[in-house]
């Protein structure tokens, strides 16, 4: 075998040994697209929840601001009341004019 022959058939080794590690660099970056597809849906998923979750929360909170309970209840229409007898008191008043 010739030097020459000899250097061809180690370029030729060398070349298949690349073509092997490129192909399997190829299938490591494909699954690592792979994840990294997953993780960009996982995280998608999870933002959809929270946004739901903080519209829950906003609605819930609108929700309780807006119950009264009976202790106001009665304080508002006791105020009402007063106002009623305030305003039938001036009624009165500018009527005896």
């Amino acid at each position: 075998m010739s030097a020459n022959e000899k250097n061809i058939n180690t370029f030729a080794t060398r070349v298949r040994q690349m073509i092997l590690q490129f192909e399997e660099l190829k299938k490591e970056n494909a699954e690592l697209y792979s994840m990294v597809d997953e993780r960009d849906a996982k995280i998608k998923q999870l933002e959809d929840k929270l946004s739901q979750s903080e519209h829950d929360y906003n609605s819930l909170k609108m929700a309780k601001m807006m119950t009264i309970s009976d202790t106001d209840m009665e304080a508002t229409q006791k105020r009402i009341a007063k106002l009623i007898r305030d305003v039938n008191k001036c009624i009165t008043l500018l009527s005896d004019q």
